[in-house]
């Protein structure tokens, strides 16, 4: 077996495995907060102006609403925040929390573990007024 050879892959691989973890690639971030996912779904989508937002308990995915009844899902793409505006019709409740059907393929559905349906109408009264 050559060792030198070894020794050098081995060296390598460990540096490179640092410099990821310095520049914080391959790492999994969270939407840390609703205000984050406020201000992502205001500053993508044309005039769009958040009154509530809930963030999944995963932090994988976050929806913001707007006083006019539009809807934003988010969900973290790398370092930066993906955003969509969706329907009403586009959310289901499930056993597990809110899923968002987005329609599209490439951006998928988003899961807001741990949010319900009553947490959604905190975050719009005025939409469930009767």
């Amino acid at each position: 077996m050559n060792w030198p050879v070894l020794g050098g892959s081995l060296a390598a691989i460990l540096v490179l495995a640092g410099l990821c973890w310095v520049l914080k690639l391959g790492r999994v971030e969270r939407i840390a907060s609703a205000e984050d996912a406020a201000d992502a779904a205001d500053q993508s989508l044309p005039g769009f102006v958040t009154i509530g937002a809930a963030v999944g308990a995963d932090g994988s995915g976050a929806l913001a609403v707007t006083d006019d009844g539009r809807v934003a899902v988010m969900k973290r793409h790398g370092a930066r925040i993906a955003v969509r505006e969706v329907t009403w019709n586009a959310l289901r409740s499930t056993p597990g929390g809110i899923v968002v059907e987005t329609g599209e393929r490439r951006f998928g559905s988003v899961a807001l573990t741990g949010v319900n349906a009553l947490d959604i109408r905190r975050l719009a009264p005025q939409l469930t007024r009767v």
